[in-house]
């Protein structure tokens, strides 16, 4: 059976729109209530992959989870998400992604991404700046008394680590290209 790009790209569209969590119809509470129990459940599924990842949560100034739907077609791919930062105390900034690059491929991509801010400094760097990532970065822990908190999790930023999940588990590497992390200014106003 021979697919077209017409129908590849049609089926793809169609996976990225019915895919998506937040509804446009979603008052702003909703959309806050959808992203903390996405943000629970990605954190229940890391702490099952890498259990010690809980105590470096905990003694974190901070953690962002994200949820990002990604596409690849052909030579383009692209994702967008949601998520929010939860600062050591509880206060929650809720942020929005957006993603673009260049890869040869095609499919549906569903992940989360959770960030671990080791000092107040990387946290409100994040959260007031936005963070923009230029790169891919592989995953690598530190050797020594760290390395066992961060098992899986890869440095992107000094005192900024990032743990990916796919519906697979853990991911190898995680793919942070070309990825602008800002505020969503709808959300936080209360």
């Amino acid at each position: 059976m021979r697919l077209n790009f017409r129908t590849v790209a049609t089926v793809l569209a169609v996976a990225l729109l019915s895919a998506s969590s937040l509804s446009a119809k979603d008052s702003p509470e909703d959309k806050r209530q959808k992203i903390r129990t996405m943000a629970s459940q990605a954190l229940n599924d890391l702490y099952k992959a890498h259990p010690a990842a809980r105590g470096a949560i905990q003694k974190s100034a901070g953690y962002g989870v994200f949820s990002s739907l990604g596409v690849n077609l052909l030579l383009l791919s692209t994702a967008h998400g949601s998520g929010e930062v939860v600062s050591a105390t509880k206060q929650e900034t809720f942020m929005k992604m957006l993603s673009a690059g260049a890869g040869l491929g095609a499919g549906v991509k569903d992940s989360r991404i959770i960030f671990v801010f080791e000092t107040p400094q990387a946290l409100t760097q994040f959260t007031d700046s936005g963070w923009e990532a230029g790169g891919q970065a592989d995953a690598a822990a530190k050797a020594g008394k760290e390395g066992a908190a961060y098992s899986g999790a890869t440095m992107v930023a000094p005192g900024v680590w990032v743990y990916q999940i796919t519906k697979s588990g853990l991911a190898l590497q995680a793919t942070l290209q070309g990825t602008k992390y800002a505020k969503d200014d709808d959300l936080n106003k209360k």
